[in-house]
């Protein structure tokens, strides 16, 4: 028998001092049985940095044809594809054809040399921004995990600030792609 998601609920305030979008979302996010805290945390992080009123979470990492998040105008095109982790560079490369801007999130053990194998071909996209997140980052990311989170995430300067009952993280994703 297949195991099935575990549930998780989020409500999460957003002030983006960046962007100026100030808003309150209700989510409802599906852990995979093989996916871990780290990585669901990571997409919820990647969710309050680009949060908007259509941006919605992938149907999931057993889904290779939808992102971890993804953003759609109402006739279905794709304004915004976010990936997690270490994606394939030819799923990267897809996803630039798909959508108008590409973002991936990566993290984990092995960031660092999947990044110099990729760097070169990753480089020529010029839809696709890559930040990098720290160990302690993601751990302590992983550690705000329950199954009702109550977060309040501000962002100025490209740095988050996240205030849950337990602990406020302070997250800084580093840019490894240049600005264009």
């Amino acid at each position: 028998m297949a195991l099935k998601a575990t549930v998780f609920k989020a409500d999460v305030g957003i002030a983006d001092l960046d962007r100026h979008y100030y808003q309150d979302h209700a989510l409802v996010l599906a852990r995979h049985p093989s996916e871990n805290d780290e990585r669901m945390m990571v997409r919820l992080l990647a969710f309050m940095l680009n949060a908007s009123e259509t941006l919605e979470f992938g149907r999931g990492i057993s889904t290779d044809d939808e992102p971890a998040l993804w953003d759609r105008d109402l006739t279905g095109s794709v304004q915004h594809w976010i990936e997690v982790g270490q994606p394939d560079e030819r799923l990267i490369r897809r996803a630039c054809g798909k959508a108008d801007k590409v973002s991936v999130y990566a993290f984990g053990r092995g960031v660092d040399q999947w990044w110099q194998s990729n760097a070169a071909a990753l480089g020529k996209q010029d839809k696709l921004t890559v930040w990098r997140l720290t160990p302690q980052e993601c751990a302590d990311m992983a550690k705000l995990a329950e199954r009702g989170m109550k977060l309040q995430c501000t962002v100025q300067d490209g740095h988050a600030m996240i205030a849950a009952d337990s602990d406020t993280l302070h997250i800084q994703p580093q840019r490894l792609t240049e600005e264009r």
